[in-house]
């Protein structure tokens, strides 16, 4: 069977989370659960970075605004790994050539990545900070429900990935306009701040 499944689905978790992709797919390929998982992912090196990511990125992604940041930065880290893993599992099976992995690997990271950090710029506009918990602890259950069922049914599991996908776009869509709200407020704030700051220090000694 074509890895092409498999790498779509890692490719969409990888843009949610990168790092439990890995993990998870090392943890698998190493337990025999799937021989799927190229042996490089599966180092024990390997797996305790990622390990320690993961549990770096399960506490900031869960705080509010901390989480909007974070995801900032993995606004290029996402989308690499997404490729890398998939160019990794392409090259394994021979059944698809390892630079068309990558590619859809990336893109399709590198979508939900988009779909994630604008979610969480829109529960960032609300006040309690439960929301963040629970979104975080949702997006986890189902990164790691996701990659566990494509290891079985790499076919289905696709099928839920790119429908999730597009309904993450379209809810995306119907956020736009509260993020950008957002954003505005936020840019408020901070000349506000800045101004008030420069009103102090006037007129000069």
């Amino acid at each position: 069977m074509s890895v092409l499944p498999l790498v779509f689905t890692s490719g969409w978790a990888s843009g949610i989370n990168a790092y439990a992709v890995v993990l998870l797919l090392g943890v698998f390929g190493a337990t025999g659960l799937t021989d799927e998982v190229p042996e490089s992912l599966q180092r024990t090196d390997v797996l305790v970075a990622a390990g320690v990511l993961f549990l770096c990125e399960a506490v900031a992604d869960k705080i509010p605004y901390v989480d909007s940041a974070w995801d900032a930065v993995h606004t290029v880290v996402r989308p690499v790994a997404g490729a890398v893993v998939a160019a990794l599992l392409a090259g394994g099976s021979g059944s698809l050539p390892e630079l068309a992995a990558a590619a859809v690997g990336g893109s399709t990271a590198l979508m939900s990545h988009l779909v994630k950090a604008g979610t969480r710029m829109a529960v960032n506009t609300s006040p309690e900070p439960f929301s963040n918990v629970a979104v975080s602890v949702a997006e986890d259950l189902g990164v790691a429900g996701i990659i566990t069922f494509a290891m079985f049914n790499p076919v289905a599991a696709a099928v839920i990935a790119a429908t999730l996908l597009v309904l993450g776009l379209v809810i995306l869509v119907f956020l736009a306009s509260r993020i950008r709200r957002f954003l505005r407020r936020r840019a408020q704030r901070r000349e506000e701040k800045r101004m008030a700051g420069a009103g102090r220090h006037w007129p000069p000694e």
